[in-house]
């Protein structure tokens, strides 16, 4: 595995409807960002994440993000994590929105 960055959470894709979600410290999945297990331990962070990856009955492509603190909870460091956070990047009125 790659150097960890700490702070991090696992994050991951719901498998039923592809939604983000995210650890959270009682071992459940969350769609906010804000109820995730911020893991500051690299040991933890890999067990937190083989857990998570040994769900695959409920989540896809589970991996480690980077985040920062926030005012309001983690915020993310990268623009991949950023874009997910705030939802789809699809138009959803306008022009192209009925294609």
């Amino acid at each position: 595995m790659s150097r960890i960055v700490l702070p991090v959470v696992v994050t991951a894709n719901d498998l039923f409807d592809g939604d983000p979600v995210w650890l959270t410290p009682g071992g459940n999945w969350s769609r906010s960002l804000a109820d995730a297990e911020v893991i500051g331990e690299a040991g933890l962070a890999e067990t937190r994440l083989a857990a998570a990856v040994a769900q695959a009955n409920r989540v896809v492509g589970a991996y480690l993000a980077g985040v920062r603190p926030g005012p309001f909870g983690p915020c993310p460091v990268e623009f991949r994590e950023r874009l997910r956070v705030r939802g789809p990047a699809i138009l959803t009125s306008g022009l192209c929105a009925a294609e």
